[in-house]
């Protein structure tokens, strides 16, 4: 027996857990503010960060998914333990912080859905090796832990190689994700030797190297010790990836087209990063699970929030493959 054959959990999402109040659609392009009255459609609140985004995207692809966060007492952590609930998502180590505030956004969507956000990041700031340490069984029970976003937690982000090297002794493969400006590489290389996917945007990618060429800055992954899947989200241009150390050739995936109008970009890098690691997960080849992240961010685009617009495995992987 395998194992994978004995971890019940596909993937514990442990990191940024936040509910989202999506107001569009807002001119963008000029002040907002000034005392004025403008109109709106019908205001609505919703989940978001990573253990949301992420989570139901790999629940809608029929992956096991756990969430590891932290979230308040208050009225927003309760809408949040409801979706988790909804979702079917195990919801064991979602921990109520006894003083801080649930991390909430304000997600501002202009009419071609480019998006603004107004963000505090609240109880998540809060996780650290300790948290993860705590729930090591979660994670001896899991296939993947995926972490994140670096950038957004700075209590973590302190230890994060001994805490993901603690964590990658369960035996679970890690990766990693990023988010706001991506955090320090003097921080997140050390951390790179136990990670088995990482595949940051190209602005927090950018901001953490220093480099504006995608391939440059998948060669200083690998200098700074990344030995499995590394890469960089590229938007319309899509994705490059590497699969490992030894193979130097890099796969271009290109975007998939959305199979609806685009109503909002918002969660389009987490619906890829649960479609990459969901093929991963299902025994695809790197290119293959590529596509499939391509095509579950593209189903991601064509509804209002990072999740409305997310379709069954099925329908995604036909999409993939078109």
């Amino acid at each position: 027996m395998s194992p994978d054959a004995a971890r019940d959990i596909d993937c514990t999402i442990c990191g940024t857990c936040v509910a989202d109040v999506l107001v569009r659609p807002v001119p963008l392009g000029a002040a907002v503010g000034g005392g004025r009255l403008f109109h709106v459609e019908p205001i609505e609140a919703t989940t978001g960060g990573i253990v949301c985004n992420t989570g139901i995207a790999m629940r809608r692809l029929g992956v096991r998914v756990a969430a590891a966060s932290l979230v308040g007492d208050d009225v927003w952590g309760r809408l949040i333990r409801d979706r988790v609930a909804v979702e079917a998502i195990d919801a064991t180590a979602l921990e109520t912080h006894p003083t801080l505030a649930t991390s909430t956004t304000a997600a501002l969507i202009d009419p071609s859905g480019e998006r603004s956000f107004a963000h505090h990041v609240g109880a998540p700031a809060a996780l650290d090796a300790g948290f993860l340490a705590r729930h090591d069984g979660l994670c001896a029970r899991s296939r993947y832990l995926l972490v994140g976003y670096v950038g957004l937690l700075p209590a973590l982000e302190a230890d994060l190689a001994t805490a993901l090297g603690a964590a990658r002794e369960t035996g679970c493969r890690i990766a990693l994700e990023t988010g706001g400006s991506g955090g320090s590489l003097d921080q997140v290389a050390p951390a790179l030797r136990h990670v088995d996917c990482y595949v940051p945007s190209f602005d927090e990618a950018s901001h953490q190297t220093g480099l504006d060429d995608p391939r440059a800055i998948v060669t200083r992954y690998r200098e700074a010790g990344c030995a499995g899947i590394v890469g960089v989200k590229l938007g319309t241009r899509g994705v490059i990836l590497s699969e490992s150390a030894t193979s130097p050739a890099l796969l271009e995936i290109p975007c998939v087209p959305a199979p609806g109008p685009v109503a909002d970009t918002t969660g389009a890098g987490d619906a890829f990063l649960a479609g990459l690691i969901t093929g991963l997960l299902r025994g695809m080849p790197l290119g293959e699970a590529g596509r499939l992240g391509a095509a579950t961010a593209a189903c991601c685009v064509t509804g209002v929030g990072a999740t409305a617009g997310l379709r069954s495995y099925e329908e995604t992987l036909r999409l993939a493959r078109r």
